[in-house]
């Protein structure tokens, strides 16, 4: 089910019938995010090898891909907290969308992770200072949204920069990672206008309790830090999206209904603290178990984890599996998988988890305190203890996570 909710929202499957036409001038390209290089291979199908440009994609280990065409340049770098890779590839960006005419077309190609794999911090913020500040973010609890509002208003390609530099059409695809669909929290919105303010990004920090230099306060004072004053909005820019949460839960809907199996499509923008939203949807399950009916509970969205002092190895999807199965408590008649779409759940280079009746029974059995576990953001190594861990890698696409819960009192 969960192959399936991913393959709908691969580049091959979701771009069909969205390109723009071709235009007099040069067809330039700007794929950036962890569905970047496929995206753009796309492009070439599509255009031809007449595309030109720069493809910013994740530095996954081990691997080493080819340009999709001849004028594409690629960009490895870092992901999720950046580093000189990522600024050398934002520089990338913005010296070649700033090189463009009003003949040309920017064909900019979006997914998530575009916040860290393209960084260029603002006047007077150092790289070393935006990566401590993205690292306290990650680990706070905040939200994909509150993390892109922050960085938005540090940076001089997001918020609508990359776009603001170019005077030719900028036309954008993108698969979307953030609950809502938000054109501007899509890797940080390099080509949408931005609605925050610099007021809205220090009350992040404030909400948080994040204790940063003063040379971030300062960029946060500073009238600089505002959204690209355009007036109005561009009139030849365009901005698309292609596939988002809903697009995989959809998918997975129809594999249910294929397989006899009835599916409740709980929404694709659940967010709030991972154990809590497990909690909650194992209530729900156990409530249609005590029913008798059988069901699929689907959902989406993007929950947080705040990490601990010395915190292990997991993600939130391992971490609520672990405390989805410790509510559930060994139920005969539920499982459930919880992974990120783009393959990488936190940090191990796992999937997700999938739990079932046996999974606290075997941990159990070998000694292992599950809630332990859970207590000191150690999801990850329990699975890879007991069993269940995912460890599908790289999937090509990302919107965001996906979570199946099986319902089945027949016990099949």
């Amino acid at each position: 089910m969960w192959r399936a909710a991913v393959a709908a929202a691969r580049p091959e499957n979701c771009l069909h019938g969205h390109w723009p036409p071709a235009p007099t001038g040069r067809l330039a390209v700007v794929a950036c995010g962890k569905a970047a290089l496929p995206m753009a291979a796309e492009a070439v199908r599509h255009y031809g090898d007449h595309c030109e440009g720069i493809v910013i994609f994740p530095d996954y280990p081990d691997t080493a891909p080819r340009p999709p065409a001849a004028g594409l340049q690629l960009y490895p770098a870092s992901h999720p907290v950046p580093d000189s890779s990522s600024v050398r590839a934002a520089r990338a960006a913005l010296d070649f969308a700033s090189g463009l005419e009003g003949a040309d077309l920017l064909l900019v190609l979006l997914s998530g992770g575009g916040s860290s794999l393209m960084c260029l911090p603002a006047g007077g913020v150092s790289l070393e200072e935006k990566q401590a500040l993205t690292r306290d973010l990650l680990a706070c609890g905040a939200s994909i949204q509150e993390i892109n509002r922050v960085r938005k208003h540090l940076s001089r390609i997001k918020g609508g920069r990359l776009a603001q530099s170019c005077a030719a059409p900028v036309f954008t695809l993108a698969i979307s990672d953030v609950p809502g669909d938000d054109p501007g929290a899509i890797a940080s919105g390099p080509t949408a206008p931005d609605t925050s303010t610099r007021g809205d990004a220090r009350a992040v920090l404030t909400r948080y309790r994040i204790d940063a230099p003063a040379s971030i306060h300062q960029a946060l004072d500073s009238p600089a830090g505002d959204a690209p004053d355009t007036g109005r909005e561009r009139e030849g820019d365009r901005f698309h999206i292609v596939a988002s949460g809903m697009t995989a839960l959809r998918a997975a809907e129809r594999w249910c209904q294929d397989h006899g199996i009835s599916a409740q499509v709980l929404g694709d923008h659940l967010e709030g603290g991972a154990a809590n939203l497990a909690l909650s949807q194992a209530r729900q399950a156990l409530e249609l178990a005590e029913s008798g009916r059988a069901a699929c509970l689907l959902s989406g969205g993007e929950t947080t984890v705040r990490l601990g002092p010395n915190p292990g190895t997991g993600g939130r999807n391992t971490e609520y599996a672990l405390a989805l199965a410790l509510a559930l408590d060994g139920h005969p008649a539920i499982w459930a998988l919880a992974a990120d779409t783009d393959g990488i759940d936190g940090c191990g280079g796992h999937s997700g988890a999938v739990i079932g009746p046996h999974t606290l029974g075997r941990g159990r059995q070998m000694g292992l305190d599950a809630r332990d576990f859970l207590r000191r953001n150690d999801s990850a190594t329990f699975f890879r203890k007991v069993g269940g861990l995912l460890e599908e890698g790289p999937t090509g696409t990302n919107v965001n996570d996906f979570r199946a819960v099986l319902v089945s009192p027949g016990g099949h």
